[in-house]
């Protein structure tokens, strides 16, 4: 079964780092652009981050730029977020997304939460 799940969530001090990890249980996704979202408290889910099928293309918020790195391994299909220089208002559950647009939203998983204290 497709399944995308996401881990690396916790809680973290501002100014400190966390890696998310995605993981594409199935390797069915392999060939599709895939993302990270996030959603916090009382907010719309948001596009944070995503990188194309062949990991040669990645987009970012503009509030994450510089900040957060996404990357793939194409070995295993595993999907990374770097966060670094983490603020309270990067505080959401982050999802992992793939799909066919560059801003992918068709397949989701369950979510990791990070929560970054001041």
């Amino acid at each position: 079964q497709a399944q995308l799940v996401e881990s690396g969530g916790g809680l973290v001090q501002a100014g400190g780092s966390l890696r998310l990890s995605c993981a594409d249980s199935g390797r069915t996704f392999s060939g599709y652009n895939m993302g990270w979202f996030r959603q916090a408290p009382g907010k719309e889910r948001e596009f944070v981050a995503a990188i194309s099928w062949s990991g040669g293309t990645t987009d970012y918020t503009d509030s994450v730029k510089g900040r957060f790195t996404i990357s793939r391994d194409g070995a295993t299909n595993t999907v990374y977020l770097q966060m670094n220089s983490l603020k309270p208002e990067d505080t959401a559950v982050y999802y992992c997304s793939a799909g066919v647009r560059p801003r992918p939203m068709s397949y989701w998983g369950k979510g990791t939460l990070v929560t970054v204290s001041s």
